[in-house]
């Protein structure tokens, strides 16, 4: 049960996250839950860096966990456009 609830919560941080950058357009479902998976674990290791309180992923699903996922993913997707086109959009 804590895959699927990763799948969709990943899935749906993911969408808001490029809807956020502007690349919803450039991927697609599967990459919106990889980006917001990945984006809950750097959005965990930053919280636990600067004590904001924990992510998603230590099944914190608090407003809080849930935000820091969000920046987290943010964060991802500002270096692969960084990276992909030498910007941030």
């Amino acid at each position: 049960m804590g895959i699927l609830v990763w799948l969709i919560v990943g899935g749906i941080i993911g969408w808001v996250a490029s809807l956020i950058m502007k690349t919803d357009a450039q991927q697609g479902m599967f990459l919106n839950i990889v980006v917001g998976i990945i984006g809950a674990f750097i959005g965990g290791w930053l919280g636990g860096m600067f004590g904001l309180g924990g992510d998603i992923n230590d099944g914190n699903f608090s407003m809080s966990g849930l935000l820091m996922s969000l920046v987290g993913a943010i964060v991802l997707l500002a270096i692969v456009n960084l990276f992909r086109r030498g910007r941030v959009r």
